[in-house]
């Protein structure tokens, strides 16, 4: 039986401010060339709203010998382009999909590489926003376990997909599940209510929630009820003008109309309904208990961060090809990091984050 504790006891709830000049970089190396390098690097993918474009110009104040040939139509086209070796680097906004997996390593019999340069932004429309968890503002829950998260919204099941393997560690029993209020120890009038779930329908943010929550599963709690991002291009033909898919119709008509519902979305769809109650993340119980912030975002103490990719092609054992290490290393310098800042996006890395990054290069 998994434990859950009562939410309602006093425990530490993170909410950092941001440093001076809102990002520290102090602690990140400034870019130094390992070896010059010169050449066509291929690119086919996300442009990440400029950044990339930015990049590429910082990086050939160093190795002017260093040309780009960029394609970068939607994050759906990196893997892809990837699979079929259009590309050298493929710049994606998340995740990849089972196909995608098993389409590379049916090609070529090992896994891609990937490298995370950015994270997500906080508020941003279409920047790959994190995720964070609502309730009704008369709810007096204030933060959630990722475990309890995925007993509230998952379900029961035998196993989930670990890649594109089945990891049977991943089995949870029908006992784990979370479906009223009192199991979160809320008490009186809340606790024999049933937990009514709201959030994403099928996506790129629900694939990650799956991933990060549900540990890569697709059971949901029956009564879970998926919506789209309203002004988004999934919204129906038939929907444009009530957007009743929507979520912003989710949060203000059923979400903010049934105090015994809670939700996951991102902020700058949540921000045009005013009144939501954010709660406070833990990766695991006893916390620390995470706020959803700008600067939590940032310095990634809260748990639902998002990243953003380079997926390459590495055969194991073999060395990354040297001009593609040169700019991963100066993206993944103060300079590139900088660059991140002064663009708006999207948000740069921290200096340990940064480090491990480059370690993948070696």
């Amino acid at each position: 039986m998994m434990k859950v504790s009562s939410l309602l006891a006093a425990s530490l709830v993170l909410a950092v401010a941001a440093p001076a000049g809102e990002f520290d970089l102090s602690g990140l190396p400034a870019y130094q060339p390992q070896q010059p390098v010169s050449g066509v690097i291929r690119n086919y993918g996300f442009g990440f709203g400029g950044l990339f474009k930015v990049w590429e110009a910082g990086f050939q104040k160093y190795h002017p010998g260093v040309t780009f040939d960029d394609r970068f139509p939607t994050s759906d086209a990196a893997f892809p382009a990837l699979v079929t070796g259009v590309t050298d680097l493929a710049p994606d906004g998340g995740e990849p999909a089972i196909t995608e997996l098993l389409s590379f390593y049916e090609v070529n019999g090992y896994h891609e590489t990937e490298v995370v340069v950015a994270s997500g932004t906080y508020d941003v429309e279409g920047r790959s926003p994190g995720i964070v968890v609502y309730v009704h503002p008369d709810n007096p829950l204030t933060k959630l376990t990722l475990q309890q998260l995925d007993g509230i919204f998952g379900a029961e099941r035998n196993g989930a997909l670990r890649g594109f393997k089945w990891d049977l560690k991943a089995a949870r029993g029908r006992e784990t599940d979370i479906r009223t209020w009192g199991q979160l120890g809320l008490t009186g009038e809340w606790a024999d209510q049933p937990i009514q779930t709201y959030g994403h329908a099928p996506s790129g943010t629900t694939r990650f929630f799956q991933l990060r929550v549900l540990h890569n599963s697709d059971k949901w709690n029956p009564n879970y009820r998926g919506y789209v991002e309203t002004g988004s291009k999934m919204i129906d033909d038939d929907d444009q003008a009530e957007q009743r898919g929507g979520v912003q119709h989710m949060l203000r008509d059923e979400l903010m109309k049934n105090k015994y519902g809670i939700a996951w979305t991102i902020v700058p769809q949540a921000a045009k309904v005013p009144g939501l109650k954010p709660l406070a993340l833990a990766t695991e119980e006893g916390g620390p208990y995470v706020a959803p912030s700008k600067a939590n975002f940032q310095n990634r103490t809260y748990p639902l961060v998002r990243n953003l990719y380079f997926y390459l092609n590495r055969k194991p054992g073999t060395p990354v090809e040297p001009r593609l290490k040169e700019f991963l290393r100066y993206i993944l310098s103060r300079e590139g990091q900088e660059a991140i800042v002064a663009n708006g996006s999207y948000l740069p890395l921290p200096t340990d984050t940064a480090a491990a990054q480059r370690t993948r290069l070696d």
